[in-house]
């Protein structure tokens, strides 16, 4: 009765124990960069915001790629395919695709500047 929420108890835990070890790590790292004396201009090598620009960019192809894969995977439905195939293999096969698209269009934005 009890055991359905340990389920999403361990899973925030399991997420709140990741970012603090990032967050840790990465703190430590900076200290022991500035004990050794190194410049901070290190931290702040990217341009602010391209990190985010990037992420959204991918993240938009990705969902675009799955709408158009469950489309896809429907009109397949139709074609008497099997739907335990067509849906999972047109949604692996988009978003790959889609990841692919937005690996060359990050490599175009990163020219650019």
């Amino acid at each position: 009765m009890g055991e359905e929420i340990l389920i999403p108890i361990s899973f925030f835990l399991f997420i709140f124990a990741i970012v603090y070890l990032f967050y840790t790590t990465r703190n430590k790292e900076r200290m022991a960069l500035i004990e050794k004396g190194a410049d901070a201009s290190i931290f702040f090598t990217g341009k602010k915001g391209s990190a985010s620009k990037i992420v959204i960019l991918n993240l938009a192809l990705v969902l675009i790629c799955v709408g158009l894969a469950i489309f896809i995977g429907a009109i397949l439905e139709n074609m008497r395919v099997d739907p335990d195939v067509a849906y999972p293999a047109c949604i692996f096969l988009m978003s790959g695709i889609g990841l692919l698209a937005g690996f060359f269009l990050t490599k175009k934005m990163e020219k650019e500047e």
